[in-house]
């Protein structure tokens, strides 16, 4: 009997500073562009990572994912890197003004650093919570929802 596919989410938490700033930008375009977000010193957020993996249900456990082996791995990938970091600080991707660390930058780097690491199952989607009403959804890097090309916001 064929069970078809299962879908999985662990939620993590952490909670993490960034500012978001262009260093080739003035203080006075960074504001007009980011607002508080680019005050120099930054902010915080408590984020809610849900990280959902999908597979059959294993017919000996019954399992699609190994749990212990997913949240091992969201601990020392998520938790043990980012909670209580300053992001352009602590992440190499958003120093010296790499990327931007903004929520859609920050689940794009997740999800390079946890899928090519998820074992016996595959990582369908990432939702980064920043807070109780702004969420980012990504699927990876060969999802598409539309064949509209992304626009580019030229501040």
């Amino acid at each position: 009997m064929s069970s078809g596919v299962t879908y999985l989410t662990r939620v993590v938490r952490f909670s993490a500073a960034h500012r978001y700033h262009r260093p080739e930008w003035s203080d006075e375009r960074n504001r007009a562009a980011f607002g508080a977000c680019a005050n120099a010193h930054g902010h915080g957020h408590n984020y809610r990572l849900e990280v959902m993996v999908a597979g059959p249900p294993d017919p000996v456990t019954g399992f699609c994912a190994d749990l212990g082996a997913l949240d091992a791995l969201l601990r020392e990938v998520v938790t043990e890197r980012l909670d209580h970091q300053h992001l352009n600080h602590a992440v190499a991707e958003f120093r010296d003004g790499g990327r931007i660390p903004s929520s859609e930058n920050i689940v794009v780097l997740l999800w390079e650093w946890i899928a090519p690491r998820v074992e016996g199952a595959r990582l369908v989607r990432l939702r980064l919570r920043e807070d109780v009403d702004l969420f980012v959804d990504y699927y990876g890097p060969d999802h598409s929802t539309s064949s509209h090309a992304p626009r580019r916001l030229d501040v």
